[in-house]
């Protein structure tokens, strides 16, 4: 198994763009997804359009299809990577998105873009979000495996006209292609008569949409039976300030057993707001 720690996965993604983590998760965990999901992926039907391909198949919600997708969800090299890279611009972390991928022949390349583009904010100064691939079948030059554009992240990457030449990520289940936001990339166009299959787990700023719409893809039935830390990526809890509240508390109080029809609603604020709005009410009080 990988020996990397987060500290160096990071600062990789950072220099690079992109690094290719092999046998980060036994194979054996990744098998047993993929069995899971065979049923799923034979009656979900082609996409539709350009960018999604008309000959690729995608689902998400895959926390619900099978638990070994919260080993892949919570892998904490990854998690402290991410954490490392995007914890500086939010409070806490979520996830992003949670998808399957089917690639099969005759599929175009995919045009290449940045994801961190569903987003119309200032680009540059900090990064939106961090992708994670897990192949499921091994990846190859000739099936469509995803062609990373190196160093065409951050600033200086974006500045540039042209991202340069893409490597193709080949690798075998059990490995982790990581990539920033930033970074420009794409699906390769299978040439075989296979498929390529592959997760995609994204991690984004805890304050930004989630490309997945998460309560809707894991409602209160669903999230009670994940782990704590599951539930909060996958949206049960509060971005302080404040941020995504049910009813003025965290959403978290909708895993318990009993919900209270009335809620009283709690700060949920960063520390330097509970100071400013401590010293505020004490001036209020000496004023009386």
């Amino acid at each position: 198994m990988s020996t990397i720690s987060s500290e160096q996965l990071a600062a990789a993604l950072l220099d690079t763009g992109f690094c290719i983590v092999p046998d980060l998760i036994p194979r054996t965990t990744i098998d047993a997804l993929a069995h899971d999901l065979d049923r799923v992926f034979a009656a979900t039907p082609f996409g539709q359009g350009s960018f999604y391909g008309c000959r690729t198949k995608r689902f998400g919600g895959l926390l619900r299809r099978s638990v070994h997708a919260h080993t892949l969800v919570l892998e904490k090299t990854i998690l402290g990577a991410v954490q490392a890279i995007l914890g500086e611009a939010c409070d806490r972390i979520q996830l992003n998105v949670a998808q399957a991928i089917e690639i099969h022949p005759g599929e175009l390349r995919q045009f290449p873009h940045r994801d961190h583009d569903m987003w119309n904010g200032e680009k540059g100064t900090n990064e939106y979000l961090v992708n994670v691939i897990w192949p499921l079948t091994p990846f190859t030059a000739d099936n469509g495996a995803t062609q990373i554009y190196p160093r065409s992240h951050g600033a200086a990457g974006l500045a540039r006209q042209d991202p340069g030449e893409p490597v193709t990520a080949q690798c075998n289940p059990g490995a982790a292609i990581c990539f920033l936001g930033s970074t420009a990339h794409g699906a390769g166009a299978n040439l075989t008569n296979g498929v390529r299959r592959g997760i995609v787990i994204g991690y984004s700023l805890g304050w930004l949409k989630p490309y997945e719409n998460l309560w809707l893809a894991y409602p209160p039935a669903v999230a009670r039976t994940f782990p704590p830390e599951l539930a909060a990526l996958a949206g049960y809890v509060q971005h302080r300030p404040n941020l995504g509240n049910y009813e003025g508390q965290c959403p978290s109080v909708l895993l318990d057993d009993i919900v209270p029809e009335h809620l009283a609603a709690v700060d949920s604020l960063r520390p330097d707001q509970t100071a400013m709005l401590a010293e505020f009410a004490e001036q209020q009080r000496l004023a009386r």
